[in-house]
């Protein structure tokens, strides 16, 4: 099992930036995606960006030049850094994280941009 916290989400003027963060606990040997999706209100859930354990990454052509995904493998935490934030990036924020078959999702993080 993989225990997902997201951290970092909340209330920014158009332009400005915030730095989310993932923390994962219990079973983490094995995993070979992290990332963020999104969910908007009335929108399906979308990829944001992912890493993989080699630090290739992946990025949504909406949020390329302006977010940055990363990780910090000794302290079990990915970031994702958004800057030149937009009222289309409201959403609630998603940590995600596959290993095996298997898929593990945090609890959100409501990041909220205001015009």
């Amino acid at each position: 099992q993989v225990q997902l916290v997201e951290s970092g989400g909340g209330l920014v003027q158009a332009g400005g930036s915030l730095r989310l963060s993932c923390a994962a606990s219990g079973s983490r040997f094995g995993i070979s995606i992290m990332g963020w999706y999104r969910q908007a209100p009335g929108k399906q859930r979308e990829l944001v960006a992912t890493i993989t354990t080699d630090g290739s990454t992946n990025y949504a052509d909406f949020v390329k030049g302006r977010f940055t995904i990363s990780t910090n493998y000794a302290k079990n935490t990915v970031y994702l850094q958004m800057n030149s934030l937009k009222p289309e990036d409201t959403a609630v924020y998603y940590c995600h994280v596959r290993r095996g078959v298997n898929n593990y999702w945090g609890q959100g993080t409501q990041v909220t941009v205001s015009s």
